[in-house]
């Protein structure tokens, strides 16, 4: 009768569960981070008067909150697309991205600043940083190809082949020079193909190969003399003598060279210390939004003090406690994608989400790291907090696609 099926439909209606499509919580530590990072890009840079006197508008915290409002439109759109249909695209973005890599590296189209690393192509209203978007691309690419069948993941041929996916844009990121972009791809991608289910004896083989080329390569960084030394930019080198400690000077240098040496240390690690100076000056409680006295004296450079070392700024102005609500807010962003991970539909669900939560937590550790002298210092930004178009284009988007895969789990 039309009233039982009436009953029937209103009841199987009723008994199915309706899953949310986001993880709010994730939604909300990413608020905080991009609330904490507009406030502190604006403490830590109208201090200075040039920058104040702009119109609001005009002022560099206010382009931060403009890359926040992209990237969140970005990360929508990326949400309502599914990632299978993403994954098929992956290719095609990977290499355009590399294609982008190699034009960087072209003098008349790449752009260089700071350090005169080459990594920008200057746009009208953007300058573009492949080397960011390439670990997007790379995390697509990879996950799209290690959701293979299993059967095939253990011939070496594909583990080749998935070590060649990722060494072709770290080859090229290193080349700019961008050390610290380049090696966030290692983690990425090894941690990918351990979850997918790669042998571990070809990962511990590899692992251990890499260990020891590095041993050999920072052995000759510190001891080797100049004329067996690998080649690198100065600036590389003297990062790494300062991390740990070397005298800058030659062993048979005289003393004149030896006093130019350590005044050439003491100004190439001038920021480490400075930015080390700040965390601890801000002690428990910290100095208050805006009051910190290595920003607003320049002692944390007006340069790095809104990018790089945007956590030391936090640090001195909100203490121990403000350093300890960032790092909760990142563990809520990182656990959470790991959940998601956890739940995911399928193995490209589940790589995508494991690359997305590894790319961050490089970031976050070296930046971090960094800023308190556990690594040596790396141009790499603090994912959300640091100012940089191309930064926070590519952090939203990536927790964009972590979304996706929460709205597409197991169940849905």
């Amino acid at each position: 009768m039309p009233w039982r099926s009436t009953i029937d439909r209103m009841i199987s209606e009723n008994l199915i569960v309706k899953y949310p499509k986001l993880d709010r919580l994730q939604l909300l530590a990413l608020a905080g981070l991009m609330f904490v990072g507009a406030a502190f890009v604006c403490s830590a840079t109208t201090v200075n008067p040039f920058e104040a006197d702009k119109a609001w508008f005009a002022q560099i915290w206010f382009r931060q909150v403009i890359w926040y409002g992209l990237g969140l439109g970005a990360a929508a759109a990326i949400w309502l697309v599914d990632y299978h249909t993403l994954a098929r695209w992956a290719l095609v973005g990977y290499w355009a991205v590399i294609l982008c890599l190699v034009a960087v590296l072209i003098p008349f189209i790449g752009q260089t600043h700071g350090w005169g690393a080459r990594r920008w192509i200057d746009l009208p209203f953007f300058q573009f940083q492949p080397s960011e978007f390439a670990k997007l691309a790379f995390i697509l690419a990879q996950a799209n190809f290690l959701s293979c069948p299993l059967e095939e993941l253990r011939h070496p041929k594909l583990f080749w082949q998935a070590i060649g996916l990722m060494m072709l844009p770290f080859v090229l990121i290193l080349k700019e020079p961008d050390l610290g972009s380049a090696l966030v791809l290692l983690p990425t991608g090894l941690v990918m193909m351990l979850v997918a289910g790669t042998p571990k004896k070809y990962l511990i083989r590899l692992v251990g190969g890499v260990g020891v080329l590095a041993i050999l390569a920072l052995g000759d960084v510190l001891f080797a003399p100049p004329h067996l030394r690998i080649p690198l930019q100065d600036y590389q080198r003297q990062r790494l003598l300062v991390y740990f400690g070397t005298d800058f000077a030659a062993a048979n240098a005289s003393q004149p060279e030896r006093a130019e040496a350590r005044r050439e240390q003491l100004e190439k690690s001038y920021q480490v210390r400075q930015a080390l100076i700040s965390v601890g000056s801000g002690g428990f409680w910290g100095k208050g939004w805006r009051q910190g006295q290595q920003t607003a004296l320049s002692f944390l450079p007006a340069g790095a003090a809104h990018n790089d070392f945007i956590f030391s700024v936090i640090a001195e102005e909100e203490g121990f406690v403000g350093s300890l609500v960032v790092l909760t807010l990142y563990a809520v962003v990182l656990f959470s994608g790991l959940r998601i991970a956890g739940q995911a539909r399928d193995r490209l669900g589940k790589l995508l989400a494991v690359g997305v939560v590894t790319l961050l937590f490089s970031h976050v550790f070296i930046n971090i790291g960094m800023n308190i002298r556990i690594v040596p210092v790396t141009g790499i930004p603090l994912p959300l907090l640091s100012y940089g178009g191309s930064s926070v284009l590519c952090s939203l988007i990536a927790l964009g696609l972590m979304q996706n895969v929460y709205k597409n789990r197991r169940g849905y």
